[in-house]
């Protein structure tokens, strides 16, 4: 943005004749005989009222690094939504995933690309189109939770064929009105932010937090475990597939969260709370948390997506 000034003063090299003393009214008032008038009354200023922000449509941000260790990122991300204003008033409707690729630098970025693809057409497709035609999802009038499980299964297929030795986790969720509609397979999480809380929507399908249920590991035990990292089930690593759901309602003002496990594995839920709370604009706080994993050594790729409901 360019910023324009006016220079106002003399110009160089241009005589110049000194302006007239100005003449004040209590002045003039005395030299005429009359009484000067009372001095006027001022009230000091007020101290300027604190920046608040409000909006009336969903706002989203997104952010993804590399990270400090990793010379590749291997995270894919997508996010949008549809706000309409027409006959029939369609409440908003969008989609947004996050997918950590597995299988080495080549395998792990393909992976994660092409199942954020295949989720992403399945979706428009099956569900966003529909809904801005006002129609339903389908002619066999499938929910939006049998809708992402087969997105999912799609997903899984396409990885299969196309990538068979690379794998990846997908965490997304259709947002419909106030609801969200999560599917979910691998470490990748979701976060539901509301009234200064955070909840774990999902839930992790690794062999650390396997062990951390069945009472054999310890949280303390689990923050050094070799093995933390491996996953028990992810897309392209294997015929079947079973997919979690879970839908939430998105309260005015809440966030939905979704990240990689270069976020949560290393920034605390306290920290993200902290993250979002100073920086309301959602784009500002998918950099800010980014930035605050990276401060943390980085030790994976990053990814946030970030939607944020209105007032």
């Amino acid at each position: 943005m360019k910023l324009l000034r006016r220079f106002l003063g003399p110009r160089v090299g241009k005589e110049t004749k000194p302006a007239p003393s100005p003449s004040f009214p209590a002045q003039e008032q005395q030299e005429a005989g009359q009484a000067p008038l009372p001095p006027l009354k001022t009230r000091p200023l007020e101290p300027p009222k604190p920046f608040t922000t409000t909006s009336r449509r969903i706002r989203v941000g997104i952010a993804s690094d590399v990270g400090q260790a990793r010379t590749s990122n291997q995270d894919a991300a997508l996010v949008f939504m549809a706000s309409a204003e027409m006959a029939g008033n369609p409440p908003p409707v969008g989609f947004m995933v996050v997918a950590d690729g597995m299988g080495g630098h080549h395998d792990g970025e393909l992976a994660s690309a092409l199942a954020v693809q295949t989720l992403a057409r399945y979706i428009i497709n099956e569900i966003i189109i529909p809904h801005l035609d006002g129609r339903e999802y389908s002619a066999e009038q499938r929910t939006i939770p049998e809708v992402l499980a087969d997105s999912m299964h799609a997903a899984n297929r396409a990885v299969q064929e196309h990538v068979p030795d690379g794998g990846t986790t997908a965490t997304c969720a259709v947002i419909r009105g106030d609801l969200a509609y999560i599917a979910h397979v691998g470490d990748s999480r979701a976060y539901l932010i509301s009234e200064g809380s955070i909840e774990l929507v999902t839930r992790d399908h690794s062999l650390v937090r396997r062990l951390q249920e069945l009472g054999q590991l310890t949280a303390e035990e689990a923050e050094v475990y070799p093995h933390r990292n491996v996953l028990y089930r992810a897309i392209g690593q294997g015929e079947s597939l079973e997919v979690d759901a879970a839908t939430r309602r998105l309260p005015p003002s809440s966030s939905l969260l979704l990240c990689s496990d270069g976020l949560w594995s290393t920034v605390s839920e306290r920290k993200i709370l902290e993250v979002l709370r100073e920086h309301p604009d959602p784009q500002d706080a998918c950099d800010q948390l980014v930035a605050a994993a990276n401060a943390k050594g980085g030790p994976d790729n990053i990814t946030v997506v970030l939607v944020q409901m209105p007032d």
